[in-house]
């Protein structure tokens, strides 16, 4: 393994000396903190680090949701928080989701308007009624500026084909992305805009002095004017807030023929969500199945989830329908007790911008935003 102190002086002049802003973490916040900082300083010398070959994480294995916000989620939300933040919350999504487009135009990512619906199984107590919706949509137009952002649609079972479905609540602000295409334009973006990304390099530990901060890697140490952390579900080693790990299981279908499915879905309050991908469905969720065993950083699906999914996709979603499991892979989000992210400082030369709550698509490049006005 060749270290740093090994490299030569071009290498080290290039990638390693006089750094004005090293960033831990190659995800959506991390690039979004570096391009924003590249607006705000023409000449600084940005470098992000990444311990992966890809960025490792959530934003490359996210199932690409335009998500800020549905019928179920609000209700059981509105339980249990502060009605003030659970909007606000609502409001940090839809706009970070402006923030996004802003960053990165939707026509570049294969962004598709293609609604979602939040579905209510048969037998259970429906709590979504007419009086929920008319509420919600009241906040939701404060938000949006947007008449009846959402409806009952009572057709949608029959119409996409699901069985044991009684109901569904349609969403028609929400959407879908290419998440590899997200990531691969990002980067793109970060390298015209003269920002080093260097691949395989895993930050261990950091101190900071007057002149700075000194992070250790595992390739050697570097030294730095300025670090942010944009680690998200692996932040647990930087900082001691609410925040943990919390590993989300996918699956993908091989093409299926005649497919019905099509857009986002959301179901048993998100804790499972399914979208079509052309004739394919990606299906995720289950760790309400165990939150014990899911608040790990391994990378590693279990048989009781992935059959669980494939369950799912067998008696709900594609009943009678013949299907083979292309793809499947598990993500690391970061959440905790409440739904903001954590903004703020270490010290004057550190900051840290995680716990993205699975909603890194739709918050990620405002909190990249926020972190580079830090500075």
């Amino acid at each position: 393994m060749l270290r740093i102190e090994d490299l030569s002086f071009w290498e080290k002049s290039v990638y390693f000396e006089n750094i004005d802003f090293l960033i831990v973490g190659s995800g959506i916040v991390g690039m979004s903190t570096a391009l924003f900082l590249r607006k705000k300083y023409r000449d600084a010398n940005i470098i992000i680090l990444e311990r992966g070959y890809l960025p490792t994480g959530a934003s490359s294995k996210n199932a690409g949701f335009t998500c800020f916000g549905s019928p179920t989620e609000l209700y059981d939300d509105l339980k249990t928080i502060n009605e003030s933040e659970v909007w606000e919350t609502f409001a940090n999504r839809y706009n970070g989701l402006k923030c996004l487009f802003e960053l990165i135009p939707s026509n570049s990512i294969n962004y598709v308007s293609c609604k979602s619906w939040d579905l209510i199984e048969s037998g259970i107590k429906n709590e979504i009624d007419p009086e929920f919706i008319g509420y919600i949509n009241k906040k939701a137009k404060e938000i949006t500026q947007i008449d009846d952002v959402y409806f009952e649609d009572k057709k949608a079972t029959k119409r996409f084909g699901f069985d044991h479905i009684q109901t569904a609540y349609c969403n028609q602000l929400e959407g879908a992305i290419n998440t590899g295409m997200l990531l691969q334009e990002m980067h793109k973006r970060t390298i015209e805009a003269n920002i080093q990304v260097l691949f395989g390099v895993e930050a261990l530990s950091m101190s900071s002095n007057a002149q700075g901060v000194i992070l250790q890697t595992n390739k050697g140490p570097i030294e730095t004017s300025n670090c942010i952390i944009a680690t998200n579900g692996f932040a647990k080693q930087w900082i001691e807030d609410d925040i943990n790990p919390a590993r989300a299981q996918i699956i993908v279908t091989n093409e299926i023929k005649n497919l019905k499915v099509k857009g986002t879905f959301h179901f048993q309050k998100g804790y499972y969500y399914f979208r079509n991908i052309g004739n394919r469905i990606l299906l995720g969720g289950g760790r309400n199945l165990d939150f014990k065993g899911e608040t790990t950083e391994s990378f590693e699906t279990t048989p009781k989830i992935q059959k669980k999914l494939e369950e799912l996709l067998r008696f709900t979603i594609i009943p009678n329908q013949e299907f083979s499991i292309d793809y499947a892979w598990s993500g690391i989000m970061g959440v905790g007790d409440v739904k903001s992210p954590i903004l703020k400082m270490l010290n004057k030369n550190t900051a840290v911008g995680v716990r993205l709550g699975g909603m890194g698509v739709a918050l990620g490049s405002q909190v990249g935003k926020s972190l580079a006005n830090y500075f």
